[in-house]
């Protein structure tokens, strides 16, 4: 049996400051606008560049973490899946909604966005899902490379961030 892949990798900058609210359970969810622009040369060898707009969706601490961390201008990986949503709005017309759902964030450049300064990578709280086949093996687990002499007396205190 397929069960399908629902997968969205989106590069960008975001568009305003993260919105976060909390359920009445105390669970954060944060919505950020993010820019992903491509550029091309069109039949002319003029440049053009085109900007999708997406509407992301964090759940729980990854929520809390981008709500905290993340402002306009700041440029983010995300990594998640994509949902449709249908409703009806106040005036009886009905409304179609575009939204990434997002398991994992790392912030890259600077907190304003500018520079390659050193971003940090976080994961949503959700269980893993289960293999598609029932008969595959476990993944094998690997030894941890050996420490090498060299590296015996380095501290964590000495790494920079």
């Amino acid at each position: 049996m397929a069960r399908g892949i629902n997968k969205v990798i989106l590069v960008g900058n975001l568009g305003d400051d993260p919105e976060t609210k909390y359920t009445q359970g105390g669970m954060a969810v944060t919505t950020i606008r993010l820019a992903t622009t491509s550029v091309r040369k069109d039949r002319d060898g003029n440049t053009q560049e085109r900007t999708e707009w997406h509407r992301v969706k964090l759940f729980g601490k990854l929520g809390e973490i981008a709500g905290e961390y993340l402002r306009k201008g700041r440029q983010v990986y995300i990594e998640g899946s994509i949902r449709y949503d249908k409703f009806t709005g106040q005036d009886g017309q009905e409304r179609y909604i575009t939204e990434i759902v997002a398991d994992e964030m790392q912030m890259l450049g600077g907190p304003g966005g500018e520079g390659a300064g050193r971003g940090g990578e976080y994961r949503s709280e959700r269980p893993a899902r289960a293999p598609a086949r029932q008969d595959a093996a476990p993944p094998r687990r690997e030894a941890p490379p050996a420490k090498s002499a060299a590296f015996d007396d380095f501290a964590d205190d000495d790494i920079p961030f």
